[in-house]
Formats: C-alpha cells, sequence, structure tokens
C-alpha cells in the first residue's frame, strides 16, 4: 500500500467527533464562525491573538488580562488587522466573567503556569472548549483533574504543543509511519534553548535588559523564574515528548510506564546575574533549585525509550535535541527545524559507509502534505510557521466537530512528567510510575495526527 492510501485508510478507522454524543455543546448545525475569549494575553498571548485575527472564522470576543502594558499591545494588534479590540477584562479573577459570556464557544488560556488547572477546569465546567498553552503540573492531582472533569462534563481540551508541528519533525513521522526506520527503539528531544534573557529583564521590556525578575520583572520574568528558584524537574516536557510521542503513537497504542530523572548542579542563572548585574547585586545571592541541565529517561509499555533534556540556564545555541532511531535508521536535528539542519543514516541507501547523509534531500521528499498544502498561509506565523498549524487545528477541529490531534489525555500524561521528575531528582533518581490517565482507553485510541483527511 503507498504512503497516501495508508494514511487515508488508517486516519479514516481513528477520526471520532470533537464532541461526545452526551456532552454540553449542540452540534447540530456547523459552526461556521468560532467565538473565542482570550485568558491572559502576555507575549504568547498576543502570537495566538495575531493568528485568530488573521481568520475570517473567528471573532475574538473578550481578553481576560490584568496589566494594562499588555492591553496596549493587544490594541496594536487590533489595529493591525482593522479590527474592533475585543472587550478587555481586568483582575486576575477577569478569566470567570469571561466564562459566563453565553456567545463564546472556546478559549485560549495563555497564562502563567501555576494556573493552568484552576481556569481550565473553570472553562470546562463553563461548557467553554479549551485551548492550553504548555508547561508541566505543579502535581499529578492536577492531571488526574483535567481527565476527571473532561470525562464528567465531555467538554474537549486543545493540548497546544506547536512544535509537533515543526516542518522536519513532520517529515520525519512521515518517514516513521512508512516504515522507513525499522522498528523504532528510541527516541529523544527536550527544551535546549538559552532563556537567560526571558527569565531576566530590566521590568520594562520582555527581554534582557538587566538581572530582575519576580516582583521588579516585566513579562515571564514576573512568574516565571520563581519555578527555578522553587523546583528542580523537567519543568517543560512537551516540546520534547509531544513530537516523540506522536511517533510512538504514545496513549494511542502504547503508553509510557514509567520514568526516571537527575539533574546537574545550578550554577548558569547565577553566573549571569553576576556578570550582568555584579556581583553585589540582590538577585546574585538567590539560591536556584532547578538544575542547569535536567535529564529524563521515560520507558514506554511497547518497549521504546524517550529521553528528555532540559537546558535552559546556559550560553548555547537553540537545539531541540531530537532524535529517532529504529534498526533500519537514525535521524538527529542540530538546529532549529531547516530541511539541512540534521544528520541522517540508512545502512543500505548509504552503502554501509558509516558516515552520515544529506537530510535536506530525504526530508524534502518526505515533507508532509500539511506543510506542501499549507506552507503559503504559515508564512509570517510564529516559531517559523508551526503556530499557523496549531491555532489551524484548534479552529478547524471545532468546526468541524473533529477530535482534537492531542487531548486532555495527552495533556495529562505530558503535564505530569514535570512533578514525577521533581520527585524522581528528590529520590536521587528513583523511578516513578507514569499513571495510565486513559484507564485504559490506549489500547484501543487510534493515531489521528498528521493524517492527510484530518483537521486541516
Amino acid at each position: 500500500m503507498d504512503r497516501r492510501n495508508f494514511i487515508k485508510s488508517t486516519a479514516a478507522a481513528s477520526t471520532v467527533a470533537l464532541v461526545s454524543p452526551d456532552s454540553l455543546f449542540d452540534f447540530s448545525g456547523k459552526i461556521t464562525k468560532v467565538k473565542v475569549g482570550m485568558v491572559a494575553c502576555g507575549m504568547r498571548g498576543q502570537v495566538h491573538l495575531d493568528e485568530l485575527l488573521k481568520r475570517n472564522d473567528v471573532e475574538v470576543v473578550a481578553i481576560a488580562e490584568p496589566d494594562q502594558r499588555m492591553i496596549d499591545r493587544c490594541n496594536k494588534i487590533f489595529a493591525k488587522y482593522k479590527k474592533k479590540p475585543a472587550k478587555y477584562i481586568k483582575g486576575l479573577d477577569g478569566y470567570k466573567q469571561l466564562y459566563k459570556d453565553k456567545k463564546i464557544h472556546a478559549v485560549v488560556i495563555s497564562s502563567p503556569w501555576e494556573f493552568h488547572a484552576e481556569q481550565t477546569i473553570a472553562a470546562m465546567k463553563a461548557g467553554k472548549i479549551v485551548g492550553l498553552e504548555v508547561c508541566g503540573a505543579m502535581n499529578v492531582q492536577e492531571c488526574w483533574d483535567y481527565v476527571d472533569t473532561y470525562e464528567k462534563t465531555k467538554v474537549p481540551v486543545f493540548m497546544m504543543e506547536n512544535v509537533c508541528y515543526r516542518r522536519d519533525v513532520m517529515a520525519v513521522m512521515n518517514m516513521v509511519r512508512k516504515g522507513m526506520f525499522g522498528t523504532i527503539l528510541h527516541g529523544q528531544g527536550g527544551y535546549q534553548h538559552d532563556l537567560r534573557n526571558v527569565l531576566f529583564n530590566d521590568g520594562k521590556q520582555p527581554y534582557g535588559g538587566g538581572v530582575e525578575f519576580g516582583e521588579k520583572g516585566f513579562s515571564e520574568a514576573a512568574w516565571r523564574t520563581g519555578h527555578y528558584v522553587k523546583r528542580n524537574a523537567e519543568l517543560y516536557p512537551t516540546h520534547g515528548l509531544g513530537p516523540v510521542g506522536t511517533m510512538f503513537d504514545v496513549n494511542r497504542g502504547n503508553r509510557i510506564t514509567h520514568l526516571t530523572s537527575m539533574a546537574s548542579k545550578q550554577a548558569g542563572l547565577t553566573d549571569y546575574i553576576v556578570k550582568n548585574g555584579g556581583a553585589d547585586h540582590p538577585n546574585a545571592k538567590v539560591k536556584f533549585k532547578q538544575g542547569d541541565i535536567v535529564q529524563t529517561m521515560l520507558q514506554c509499555e511497547n518497549g521504546e525509550t524517550i529521553l528528555l533534556t532540559h537546558d535552559t540556564s546556559l550560553q548555547r545555541p537553540y537545539n531541540l535535541g531530537f532524535r529517532v532511531q529504529g534498526t533500519d535508521g537514525i535521524w538527529q536535528d542540530i538546529g532549529s527545524g531547516g530541511f539541512n539542519q540534521g544528520f541522517i543514516y540508512f545502512e543500505k541507501d548509504m552503502n554501509h559507509s558509516h558516515k552520515w547523509g544529506n537530510t535536506e534531500d530525504y526530508l524534502k521528499t518526505h515533507d508532509h502534505p500539511y506543510w506542501t498544502k499549507y506552507q503559503t498561509q504559515a508564512e509570517g506565523a510564529g516559531h517559523g510557521g508551526m503556530d499557523f498549524f496549531l491555532m489551524n487545528d484548534f479552529i478547524e477541529c471545532i468546526k468541524a466537530n473533529k477530535e482534537f490531534p492531542f487531548d486532555v489525555y495527552d495533556l495529562a500524561t505530558w503535564y505530569a512528567v514535570t512533578p514525577l521528575s521533581e520527585k524522581s531528582i528528590e529520590g536521587n533518581g528513583a523511578s516513578q510510575e507514569m499513571p495510565d490517565f486513559t484507564r485504559g482507553k490506549y489500547k484501543t485510541r487510534k493515531p489521528v495526527f498528521g493524517f492527510e483527511n484530518y483537521g486541516v
């Protein structure tokens, strides 16, 4: 069977409705214009706002955002598209008022991590379909709360992991599904990204310019850095796990059974503060708990292993560190997603040379249909076009009443890596069991992400 027919036949058997028949929603008539509310519209939320305002099938009705500086930035985006600004609701509890608006079909939540569970669960209880930004959970119970609330309300959640849509990643996924790598054994990924100018700034601009955080910081420095003070964990697992998990059919015929984590000591953030603010700056004395390098090994039920690396506190070029390895081939990335930024080796193709081949030729040949069809629309979108595909799937699935490619069970599993890794590090690398958040449904659930007749 050729690739096209394989993809179509597999997807046809797996696609289900976004909203179950006993849900809160009436999908008897198709939604042609999705009315969206936004919870928090900081720097990441503004990227989503930009994507939403490009569309004629979306109306941004209201935004809950406490910071006037962020509201001012949002107004400029509305003006850019010559659209009337949404209703703004201020205060940390503004989302509660937003959820009372019966016109709103869905909400996009881009708030600080510690608010995700409370705001998402409240949205589901209010009957609002949720697009939730990425991070890791505060504790495992939060993950069960997401699942339990979904199973009670039937209100769906989209796990908004944009790296799953990266062009080279989707091409490799195509190759995996065609069997080009043989039996898959191992995958790697992570968050290897110098975030020092995100974690610290001058309190006026979102990136760099100083070494302030917390109450004196602005944007992510106001809240994200606090997690590095209080926690030692794989803080941002989804960028690595999401793409590899789709290739390994996690929660759809396979599952993660347990993990173990270890962390290096911390030196990078203190070094940055001293070099940029001086040894006498108060923040130079802060004790950061987060190790500079955190590595987490995950075991899958079907026998594969996955290695995640969190490396955000040191000087380094951007590289998420992807690797897919099987009996017939291996691929590794070395950059930010370009077709020529990687290594690839197929023993038969390369005549047992033991020399890396040209990734560009292979990835162009196996470019994913999403990208070949929508590359024009994706041009200029955030993160090299990935944000277009992310938001497009969110909106199109709502309009067509199709199952989200990454759902509440993926959210719970990916998020749970953080508290489980934290506990493993505390126990000197002690193995931690990953709960089966699907309660056995993973055995019959079929893969849906990236199939040609699915989503976009």
